[in-house]
């Protein structure tokens, strides 16, 4: 089997968060590579399980590349008066998007490094099955979303729960139950979802009201883009549309 050949990696998502996080605490300004805060980031974004180690080249976000992107995203931030780099599209949208919520995108930039100090990405650097790298809070956030998910004893505990409720497995959105559609095929079968993004959870510690059962329909739909939406916020959006069509 051949060997991945090494390579200078396209920057991920996560990894622009965390740098345009950098930039916008300077005051959209860039940072040299002498900047303690960008050496950093440099062991952060070395550390994290976001790109095979055999494939890095030696100088893999090292500190003069971490400033390099510094440069890259306060120079192509909108009104810059200068020439801006060839920063690429991806650097731009999440620029885009810092403008427009700057609040919200720190807290994921916060997010990520927690996650990775608390060892919360320790398993991630296989695939994630039906992971969905385009889902706006970043790939290692959704991909720890989907493992706290696939908690299998988390989602038996709330099953159980529900049942001994004298409750369907039916789910809470659109009120679809497996078994009904089709019979002992789909008994006990739903998916289980965590209410609230990981990042923006009060605690770390998954309780049996932070989990929603839901078909797989209304669970893409939740996830489908940002900002996520609860089981009753797409109750409602349902109910309208079944309305609007009357």
């Amino acid at each position: 089997m051949t060997e991945p050949l090494q390579q200078d990696l396209d920057w991920d998502r996560d990894e622009l968060i965390l740098a345009c996080d950098l930039v916008v605490r300077n005051d959209w300004r860039q940072l040299p590579a002498t900047n303690p805060e960008v050496n950093e980031l440099s062991g952060f974004l070395r550390a994290l399980p976001l790109h095979p180690a055999e494939r890095r080249l030696d100088h893999f976000r090292n500190p003069n590349g971490v400033a390099r992107k510094t440069a890259d995203i306060a120079t192509n931030r909108p009104g810059y008066p200068g020439t801006p780099t060839r920063g690429g599209a991806p650097t731009r949208r999440v620029i885009a998007e810092f403008l427009a919520d700057p609040a919200r995108m720190h807290q994921i930039a916060e997010a990520i490094r927690t996650g990775a100090q608390d060892d919360g990405f320790a398993s991630l650097t296989a695939p994630v099955e039906d992971e969905d790298e385009g889902v706006p809070e970043g790939r290692l956030l959704i991909r720890r979303h989907v493992i706290y998910e696939r908690n299998r004893s988390l989602r038996q505990r709330k099953l159980q729960a529900v049942l001994k409720a004298d409750r369907s497995l039916a789910c809470e959105a659109c009120g679809f139950a497996f078994e009904q559609t089709y019979g002992e095929r789909g008994s006990g079968f739903i998916e289980c979802h965590h209410i609230l993004p990981l990042h923006t959870a009060p605690s770390p510690n998954t309780r049996l009201r932070d989990l929603a059962l839901l078909c797989s329909n209304c669970h893409r739909m939740i996830h489908a883009r940002a900002p996520w939406l609860t089981p009753d916020e797409l109750r409602v959006l349902i109910q309208d549309a079944g309305r609007a069509s009357q």
